[in-house]
């Protein structure tokens, strides 16, 4: 069975993670410290996005396997992005702050959208 809304939202997801891999050894390869504040914010970013991505396109691929609507994941999975995105902007700015918030919440939306979406799909079957 073909998955295109998930062909298209991984590797996205999968090129943004390896973006801000690269923001950390960036800022490891100038000599910073471990207390480096850019380092500690930077190693944070990527280990969020690492944590909370696989989940989210986890449940996108259950929920398209599923028989998910493709526009309601679409919708999903260009929140999702959009959200990682904004937390990965708002991380080195003053807490709180809005794109950091839009970023946890965006995030943590899908997440229980697509859970609830998966259970809702399922039942119908």
């Amino acid at each position: 069975m073909m998955v295109p809304v998930v062909a298209l939202y991984a590797p996205l997801n999968a090129f943004f993670n390896v973006a801000l891999a690269t923001n950390v050894v960036r800022h490891r390869t100038r000599g910073a410290k471990d207390a480096d504040k850019a380092l500690n914010t930077a190693i944070r970013v990527h280990g969020n996005n690492a944590e909370f991505v696989p989940l989210a396109l986890l449940l996108m691929l259950v929920c398209e396997l599923c028989g998910g609507a493709s526009f309601w994941l679409h919708i999903t999975g260009g929140v999702l992005l959009a959200a990682r995105i904004a937390h990965a902007l708002g991380m080195p700015l003053k807490a709180p702050n809005a794109l950091r918030s839009l970023g946890v919440v965006g995030t943590w939306g899908v997440i229980v959208a697509l859970g609830g979406y998966a259970l809702w799909l399922r039942s119908r079957a």
